[in-house]
């Protein structure tokens, strides 16, 4: 088979790749990224390449993605081309991954519990017992009278210190003890990990080391991962490194990721790329903080059950069929090093466990976070992503569903669509006629990203662009509006305030793509309310998690009917819960308990068979709604 040699730009980067290789997996090779949301099925457009140099066919069913300008330019589809022939190829800068906002604190929510608190970096947890920690031992030195086993006397001093019906130790540490113990006379830091009602000893140093204790607590979300550095001992969280999930590479949602694991490429393909970012993002905590990895010991993962099992590399072929079966949805504690996590080769991963195909470990991390479970009022936390996940409550029942809102919030789907990222218009004010826009690094606009998105919306139906159905007002004299055939376009931020260079749009069918998103997310909440016989305004508390909600306007996403018409005040953000969440339970084996008992607690309601919902979501097709009773805030005048 013959072999050709691909060079990428702007990264000139060259790899050498056999014949009918995609440009796509060229790239893979290469270690070039580049945006790709249907992974490689050739539906979203994102891969756009220039080919500069060499022979590329593009294929005929792609070439809709482009005018005749653009395909005289040699721009094809990077996932639906292969290599004939050395090329030359420039990634334009709409096709490369810039920084992503991250949001990367979490910000837990005051609430009381049964037991006794402790106040951990202004989050509510139980007093710190960590799942793994050190313990710094004087031991008695043996006589006649008190000659017991080196290990019976490690474990007889530990039982002063920890409570456990079992012990356990590894043959490795084993062989080590009797020499440490007589080196360093008698003084020795045990680690040892919490795992159900037994401690495991990890390993066992000379001298007392306990001081430098650390731990990770992990989100793995779908568009991002986050990896944070706490110590141990204190809860202090030492340091935070965020970056964009390199799964995208195989397609932006779980959904598109699944089919590729299960069909054109392979789960440990997936894998590989998440256990890539945590080690990338742990490189750079420990150089910057001067950390070494062997003293870190634990990591608390949270993540969608999708991503829990690409995670542990178990096969998720079956949560996207029906009737929707996970592998697992409680997870065994695993050494991080079978993982090739690169932290201390003893250390340990627990990952949060999941209710369901949909509803996973990061919304049970959510509700840890926010305390709802512990309360006797009903509140609800709302998870708006690719699905929209959501928990009504209280102290003593949990419901929960999960929608499935598409991609549309990260900026999928739409032609100057994008991720919340550099460049990425987030805020838009529409008066007069004039269009004002704020964006990500306050640089030149690039694309517009979810929260500008809603912004847009709103804008544009309160000031009767378009309808309530969302359609244009092609009545409406408006320089901005291009009344295309079939498909009329809004001028958002004309070519000289973009980067490209290029008029930035939104079109009706984009709208109506958008729309369909806030209405499966408001469909969820108001099937959820409605089965548990609920009223919105008598829910205590709307809690809004994650990236997309920290950038949310509020009255707006109430206007265009994404949230439910209630009171300002009852809306909350609590950041990034998920990984709040992985942080209290990697502080507190109570925390982990309590997490296990939640997932149990959650009982799932399976919206693709819930008949009520189709017709709510039909109902949500509409600004703010069909039922203008459900939005009496809402006023878009006549």
């Amino acid at each position: 088979m013959n072999k050709f040699k691909i060079k990428f730009l702007p990264d000139n980067r060259e790899v050498g790749v056999e014949e009918d290789t995609t440009i796509l997996q060229a790239a893979e090779k290469a270690g070039v990224f580049i945006n790709n949301l249907c992974g490689g099925e050739g539906l979203c457009g994102e891969c756009r390449v220039q080919i500069l140099e060499g022979n590329a066919r593009p294929d005929k069913y792609s070439m809709g993605f482009f005018s005749a300008e653009e395909l005289k330019k040699g721009y094809v589809l990077a996932c639906q081309t292969q290599v004939e022939d050395n090329l030359v190829i420039m990634i334009p800068e709409k096709s490369r991954t810039t920084k992503d906002k991250i949001l990367m604190e979490g910000s837990g929510v005051a609430y009381g519990q049964p037991e006794k608190v402790a106040l951990v970096n202004g989050v509510k947890s139980a007093a710190i017992a960590p799942l793994v920690r050190k313990i710094f031992l004087k031991l008695p030195e043996p006589t006649m009278q008190d000659n017991i086993s080196d290990i019976d006397r490690v474990v007889r001093e530990l039982s002063n210190h920890l409570k456990f019906e079992h012990m356990e130790i590894s043959l490795s540490c084993l062989q080590k003890l009797a020499e440490k113990l007589r080196d360093h006379q008698w003084q020795v830091t045990v680690t040892i990990a919490a795992h159900n009602s037994s401690g495991r000893i990890l390993q066992i140093d000379g001298g007392d080391t306990s001081a430098r204790d650390y731990g990770l607590a992990i989100d793995v979300g779908t568009t991002t991962v986050v990896v944070q550095l706490v110590n141990m001992a204190t809860g202090e969280i030492i340091d935070t490194e965020g970056s964009h999930n390199m799964q995208a590479r195989y397609g932006e949602d779980v959904i598109s990721r699944m089919v590729f694991a299960c069909s054109r490429g392979s789960s440990e393909q997936v894998h590989k790329a998440v256990i890539t970012n945590i080690n990338t993002l742990l490189d750079t905590l420990v150089k910057e903080n001067k950390v070494k990895r062997t003293d870190i010991h634990a990591i608390v993962a949270a993540g969608n059950t999708t991503m829990a099992h690409f995670l542990l590399n178990l096969k998720p072929c079956s949560i996207r069929l029906e009737p929707y079966v996970p592998t697992a949805t409680v997870y065994p504690q695993v050494a991080a090093h079978d993982l090739a996590i690169k932290i201390n080769r003893h250390g340990v991963l627990e990952t949060v466990p999941s209710v369901a195909s949909y509803v996973g470990g990061d919304i049970v991390a959510g509700v840890l976070a926010c305390g709802m479970s512990e309360q006797p009022e009903v509140r609800c936390l709302i998870d708006i992503g690719t699905n929209g996940e959501i928990v009504i409550g209280n102290s003593e029942w949990l419901v929960c569903c999960s929608a499935s809102a598409g991609p549309a919030f990260e900026g999928a789907g739409a032609k100057h669509g994008m991720r919340a990222s550099q460049g990425a218009i987030e805020k838009i004010v529409i008066s007069e006629g004039g269009v004002s826009f704020e964006t990500i690094g306050k640089t030149k606009a690039r694309g517009i990203c979810g929260s500008g998105l809603i912004d847009a919306i709103y804008e544009l139906v309160k000031n009767k662009i378009i309808e309530q159905d969302g359609k244009f007002n092609l009545a409406r004299k408006d320089p901005r509006l291009i009344p295309e055939a079939g498909d009329p376009r809004y001028i958002l931020a004309y070519a000289a305030e973009t980067e490209a260079g290029e008029d930035i749009t939104i079109s009706e069918s984009e709208i109506a793509n958008l729309i369909k998103s806030k209405g499966a997310v408001f469909a969820a909440i108001k099937s959820l309310t409605d089965y548990v016989g609920w009223r919105f305004d008598q829910l205590e508390t709307v809690y809004v998690a994650g990236g997309f909600g920290s950038s949310l306007n509020i009255p707006k996403a109430i206007a265009i009917g994404l949230l439910p018409d209630i009171a300002a005040s009852k809306i909350q953000f609590i950041g990034n819960s998920s990984l709040t969440g992985a942080r209290m339970i990697l502080l507190s084996t109570g925390a982990l308990e309590k997490s296990r008992i939640i997932a149990r607690r959650m009982t799932n309601i399976e919206l693709s068979n819930y008949p009520p919902f189709m017709n709510e979501f039909i109902a949500a097709l509409f600004l703010p709604h069909t039922d203008a009773r459900l939005f009496p805030s809402v006023d878009y005048g006549k």
